[in-house]
């Protein structure tokens, strides 16, 4: 049998004899794992090393959100604090190159760290262009303003995560800079014009449009389509993501468990593959929600399969690395703002 078409959540540090009869009977294509499903690096090792044991495929891919600043799942004591995304912005400001080494070595460490748990897979870089009155969910999360330096950070983001072995997703395609709510809980609307949008917001992703994976936004782009949210609008997934900025690589839903999405769980996912989407993402480990995920989606086929495949092929086992001497030189580099790391 093959594979479904989405990638799920579970409840905590380890499998219930429920998660592994669901894993077993619906077969997804992936896992993504939060806080509380980690307590130590033996555990989470453990953990991923069972989910791929379970599903029968050692090479399933398993994510995670690793940013630095706030969102970093893995955390201390037992893993190293990252930087938020903004200070290499300010970094690249004051020299571009060392803002573009910062963010290549903080994706290597992080990558570093993951590989060593058996996640393979960073839901990273960001390619959001943020302005002014936005809501504060991206915030320092963002390189910048500009979406030329936003997207050459992003690069060298996900080129430090790829030589750790780590696979990227770009995200929030097309872009979440704009957004004046928390798609957590609300789901907001963007007016302005499609003109400017390709100059900024999409002109950030455009430049990345080459990466192997990425996660759309619940955000809703009135200039094109008014009664829907990129995940859910066909027209933004062909005429935006896949048209104008030309993202031919797999395509995942932000978590469908969000409530700007409007609808039961089942409705949401089903919309999401009407939409374009090759793959649907359910985050909070609600087995009820999870089985109701599981039922409205079909297996992987036709070029979702093979941009799942493509995907999946583009990682390479991590290169020759001397992590103190990599930490030393970001700290070094971060230092320099006097923002510490």
């Amino acid at each position: 049998m093959g594979r479904r078409a989405f990638i799920t959540g579970i409840t905590g540090t380890e499998l219930s004899a429920a998660e592994r009869e669901f894993i077993v009977t619906e077969r997804p294509w992936g896992f993504i794992l939060f806080k509380r499903n980690v307590a130590n690096p033996s555990q989470i090792a453990a953990l991923n090393a069972e989910l791929r044991t379970v599903l029968g495929d050692a090479d399933a891919p398993i994510l995670i959100d690793q940013e630095g600043g706030r969102v970093q799942r893995l955390g201390p004591p037992n893993w190293p604090v990252y930087p938020p995304g903004a200070a290499f912005g300010r970094l690249y400001d004051t020299d571009s190159a060392l803002g573009l080494t910062a963010a290549r070595l903080s994706a290597r460490l992080i990558a570093d760290d993951l590989i060593q748990t058996g996640v393979t897979v960073d839901c990273l870089p960001l390619a959001d262009v943020p302005v002014a009155g936005a809501d504060a969910v991206i915030g320092d999360r963002a390189y910048g303003t500009e979406p030329g330096k936003v997207a050459a950070i992003a690069r060298a983001v996900t080129d430090g995560l790829e030589q750790g072995g780590i696979l990227p997703v770009l995200k929030h395609i097309p872009g979440h800079g704009r957004a004046t709510a928390d798609t957590h809980f609300s789901l907001p609307v963007v007016d302005t014009l499609e003109s400017v949008l390709e100059k900024t917001d999409f002109a950030a992703f455009q430049a990345l449009a080459d990466l192997p994976m990425a996660m759309t936004a619940h955000v809703v782009f009135s200039a094109v389509d008014a009664a829907h949210p990129a995940t859910t609008s066909a027209k933004m997934i062909e005429r935006v993501i896949r048209g104008f900025i030309g993202f031919q690589g797999l395509l995942m839903s932000d978590d469908v468990s969000m409530n700007a999405l409007a609808g039961s769980i089942a409705e949401r996912t089903r919309a999401a593959f009407a939409a374009g989407c090759d793959v649907v993402l359910h985050c909070n480990g609600k087995l009820d929600e999870m089985r109701q995920v599981a039922r409205e989606t079909p297996e992987l086929s036709g070029k979702a399969m093979q941009r799942a495949q493509r995907a999946l092929a583009a990682r390479r086992p991590p290169r020759a690395f001397d992590r103190t001497a990599a930490r030393a030189e970001l700290d070094a580099l971060i230092g320099q703002l006097g923002t510490g790391a």
